[in-house]
């Protein structure tokens, strides 16, 4: 795996640091003295390239072409724009991911443009302050889909609407679907005759529309 991070500054650079920790080839570009000379003693020097990520040339002399994921993250969105097009119309690369600085320029980083996976902070923040309001004690573990779908956890309450019932009597949300029961440490297949006990650990694979729903079924029924 080879990814080439646009931008070095402090989230450039510590998205370069966890990518290299885990074993991945890695190159940032960055044009700027500042952080250039913070780069080149945080990281080795053979993932650093002086030069400007707009830069067609700066960008061949990266290897964009061996590339397997470009991901622009200058605090500049025409910079991430650029970047991202050149990226995808120009050099092929399989996977666009592109920062989103200003919400209101969010419109822009589409497909069309080059970006696959837009990195709207703000929009990020929003979104996980009203799932955590939502959803109570559910936590979620993974998304898929870009986010549509999620990986979630969520103990049985003692006072639940699905505590003593069995799975296949309980009103699940249509895109809805157990992974899996942890009780008492151990993992169990969930059966449609199994039945559910307080403090059993659900894992579900559900649509984000239909996480509150799956809290009030697993949560305490008065607060619903």
């Amino acid at each position: 795996m080879y990814v080439i991070v646009v931008g070095g500054g402090k989230v450039g650079a510590y998205l370069a640091t966890l990518l290299l920790s885990g074993g991945v080839r890695v190159k940032v570009i960055e044009e700027r003295r500042e952080d250039l000379s913070i780069l080149q003693r945080e990281l080795p020097i053979e993932a650093v390239l002086e030069g400007s990520g707009t830069d067609p040339l700066v960008l061949e002399a990266a290897g964009i072409r061996q590339a397997n994921v470009v991901a622009a993250v200058t605090g500049a969105d025409e910079s991430n724009l650029v970047v991202a097009g050149l990226a995808r119309s120009e050099f092929g690369v399989p996977r666009v991911i592109a920062r989103v600085n200003d919400p209101k320029n969010a419109w822009m980083f589409t497909p069309k443009m080059g970006v696959d996976v837009a990195l709207n902070q703000a929009d990020l923040l929003a979104h996980l302050i009203a799932e955590e309001m939502s959803v109570g004690e559910m936590m979620t573990l993974l998304k898929l889909r870009k986010g549509e779908y999620s990986l979630v956890e969520e103990k049985v309450h003692t006072q639940s609407l699905a505590s003593g019932k069995a799975i296949n009597g309980l009103d699940l949300p249509t895109e809805c679907v157990f992974a899996g029961i942890i009780r008492k440490g151990n993992l169990i297949i969930p059966r449609g005759d199994l039945v559910l006990q307080p403090d059993d650990e659900v894992l579900a694979v559900i649509h984000s529309s239909e996480m509150a729903k799956l809290a009030a079924i697993l949560g305490p029924a008065e607060s619903h």
